[in-house]
């Protein structure tokens, strides 16, 4: 009995480290996202919860949050730009984001930017 209760406390505890291990690898990766966002200057016309001249990042994940094919067509749209699909307002290209880069911000848009206001 006492070798089962062990057993159950280790495992316990490993889930517990893994866990934190996860929360700590999602912050990491909203903090580089942000960044990058900041240094795109796409803060200028977007926040997570309020439209400034473009709409909020809460706004673009609950547009596409049942689109499989939301990862690519928002990596177009930033890399690209594009106009039409929130008003009249067009969203100039971003064409200097890596690949890289848009694979970072992109998940943390549609997350509805977690951690950046």
């Amino acid at each position: 009995m006492i070798s089962v209760w062990v057993d159950v406390r280790v495992a316990f505890v490993a889930a517990l480290l893994f866990i934190g291990a996860l929360t700590a690898q999602a912050s990491s990766e909203s903090a580089k996202a942000f960044a990058i966002a900041k240094q795109n200057t796409c803060l200028g016309c977007h926040s997570s919860n309020k439209k400034i001249v473009g709409p909020s990042f809460q706004d673009i994940a609950a547009k596409y949050k049942n689109n499989p094919g939301a990862n690519t067509l928002l990596k177009n749209k930033i890399q690209k730009g594009g106009a039409g699909s929130w008003g009249v307002v067009p969203m100039p290209a971003n064409a200097k984001l890596s690949d890289a880069e848009l694979s970072i911000l992109v998940p943390w848009i549609l997350q509805g930017a977690p951690s950046s206001d």
